[in-house]
C-alpha cells in the first residue's frame, strides 16, 4: 500500500543529496513524497556550500497536518535545520509527528529541529558530530553510528550514511517498523 511521506525543509540551505536520495528511495518504492516548507514557492538546495538545484514546494507548514502523512523526513544541511528550528510552525509539526508515533527520519544537522521540538530527551540518536553537545544538553544520548533507530526516530550522521538511512526509512514504510540495518 502506498504511503505519503512529508519532507520538511526551509527555504534554502538544504543539502541536496539528503533531500533527493531519500525522495528517490521513497518514490522508487511506490510511495508519494510531498515537499513542505514554511513558505510557498521553491526551495534552494546546496552541494555543501555551492548553490545547486531548486525544488518546488508542494505544501506550506501552515497547511500540513500530521494525519495526512505516514512519515516525516528531515533533510540536513547546516542552514536548513537552523532556519527550521526558528520557525514555530515547523517545530510544532516535527513535535507532532514524533508524538504521533509515525516514523521521523532525520539526517546530518536535521536533529537540530528535533532538539528545538524538545523530543530527544531519553532518546538515542546520531547526527553530524558537531550536534552531539546540543543533543546531550537536550537530554538525548548521542552515538556515532551510521543509523540509529529509537522508537519512531531514525537518524543518520551524514551523506555517506544515505544507503542505511534510505533503506531503513523504506523498510519502516513497507513493514511498519524498522531495525537498524548497519
Amino acid at each position: 500500500m502506498s504511503k505519503k511521506v512529508a519532507f520538511l525543509v526551509a527555504a534554502e540551505g538544504i543539502e541536496q543529496v539528503e533531500l533527493t536520495e531519500p525522495w528517490k528511495a521513497v518514490t522508487d518504492a511506490g510511495h508519494h513524497a510531498v515537499l513542505i516548507s514554511p513558505e510557498s514557492g521553491s526551495v534552494q538546495m546546496f552541494n555543501h556550500l555551492d548553490r545547486a538545484d531548486s525544488k518546488q514546494v508542494d505544501l506550506t507548514v501552515a497547511d500540513a497536518r500530521v494525519d495526512d502523512f505516514d512519515a516525516l523526513v528531515l533533510p540536513g544541511g547546516v542552514a536548513n535545520p537552523d532556519a527550521l528550528r526558528r520557525d514555530t510552525g515547523a517545530v510544532s509539526l516535527a513535535r507532532d509527528f514524533v508524538a504521533s508515533g509515525k516514523p521521523v527520519a532525520a539526517i546530518c544537522h536535521a536533529p537540530w529541529t528535533l532538539v528545538e521540538a524538545d523530543v530527544v530527551r531519553g532518546r538515542r540518536l546520531t547526527s553530524w558530530p558537531s550536534l552531539q553537545t546540543d543533543i546531550r544538553n537536550a537530554g538525548g544520548e548521542w552515538v556515532d553510528e551510521p543509523i540509529v533507530v529509537d522508537g519512531n526516530l531514525i537518524t543518520s550522521r551524514n551523506p555517506d550514511d544515505l544507503p542505511h538511512f534510505c533503506s531503513t526509512l523504506v523498510e519502516w514504510l513497507e513493514h511498519g517498523s524498522a531495525a537498524a540495518a548497519s
